[in-house]
């Protein structure tokens, strides 16, 4: 009699749950909290699963929109009106008058001449002694961990600390670079007043801190060739140089790319080091304007004359150049893909 109940007790419970739940799912849901609960649970769920990615990467979309977008969609509002740092209020529609003040200018193009010049002399010996380095850096050295930390110290110096040094190297009366010129038969050279010797002067301070930073990422770069190849090529008797020459430098094709744009980018914005090695006339670029990049001449239009709406046209032809600079690096790295 016992079993006979507690098998009608049993189908009673089976009856309850709909086809396909498990036993103990109809028991469930009226538990404690009822059907609102399970469901207000599961909506949290979807919410959170929904939401949260959102919410993790909102602070950067919320800081770039504070401190990016809108300030580079205000400056192209002010490219277009007639605006004085005097008087922020008044503004005049003038269309593209800035630029077409700029291509006008003798100014900007001395300008864009300098930054122009000054990255090639800055880029070129750049990224070569990085190269240099990073394959002598490639091979098994004591206590290799310090001059990679060597490397990386000019990096993690102050443009302002090293400008200052190098003003002093290069000053006309006790500086150390006249005076090791003198001892090789070569007159004291003005390196602030001279218009190749400014040039000169302002890309080895770029050179000096941007050295070890792009050695290291050749280093790291070559110690992701497979050492295979170095052994094929040892087999048919290639030695150091043709190993450098046939194996690690078309390895590191992607690599350098890269590094010749950044090079490239960093130079169209170089800013900072020219400021401090003029001094007094930092902003222009010396006496005569040998050394103003395209930052120095924004930076002169737009806090020392005071014209924002000029110097607004000319941050924007930096960002077209800059463009332009990524489109090409775009075409190349098609292009090395498919011959790869």
């Amino acid at each position: 009699m016992t079993s006979s109940n507690e098998a009608l007790a049993h189908s009673a419970s089976s009856a309850e749950a709909a086809p396909g739940t498990p036993p103990g799912a109809a028991r469930g849901a009226h538990g404690p909290g009822g059907p609102a609960a399970g469901s207000w649970r599961s909506r949290l769920y979807r919410w959170d699963m929904k939401g949260s990615p959102y919410a993790f990467v909102a602070p950067f979309f919320i800081l770039f929109g504070a401190f990016t977008l809108v300030p580079l969609l205000y400056t192209a509002w002010y490219s277009l009106h007639n605006v004085q740092l005097s008087s922020l209020d008044h503004q005049t529609w003038t269309g593209l008058d800035n630029y077409k003040n700029l291509l006008s200018s003798d100014f900007f193009w001395n300008a864009l001449k300098n930054t122009f010049t000054i990255g090639v002399i800055s880029t070129v010996p750049q990224l070569l002694a990085a190269l240099g380095l990073a394959h002598l850096l490639n091979y098994r050295l004591r206590g290799s961990t310090v001059w990679r930390v060597v490397m990386l110290t000019p990096y993690a110096t102050s443009v302002a600390a090293a400008t200052l040094v190098f003003t002093l190297l290069y000053s006309w009366d006790g500086g150390m670079i006249n005076w090791l010129l003198h001892f090789v038969g070569v007159g004291p050279v003005n390196w602030r007043e001279s218009d190749w010797g400014s040039q000169f002067a302002v890309s080895s301070i770029v050179v000096w801190r941007w050295t070890g930073y792009n050695a290291l990422i050749y280093l790291a770069a070559m110690q992701a060739i497979p050492a295979d190849l170095y052994e094929s090529a040892a087999l048919d008797g290639a030695n150091r140089w043709q190993q450098f020459r046939h194996v690690t430098v078309p390895q590191l094709r992607p690599t350098i790319l890269f590094t010749v744009v950044v090079s490239t980018i960093g130079a169209t914005q170089l800013f900072g080091e020219p400021l401090l090695f003029g001094g007094v006339s930092g902003s222009k670029g010396g006496s005569e304007h040998q050394y103003q990049t395209l930052g120095l001449y924004m930076y002169d239009q737009g806090w020392i004359v005071g014209n924002l709406g000029k110097a607004s046209a000319i941050a924007w032809s930096m960002f077209l150049i800059l463009l332009i600079i990524a489109a090409v690096n775009l075409l190349l790295t098609r292009r090395l893909r498919k011959t790869q």
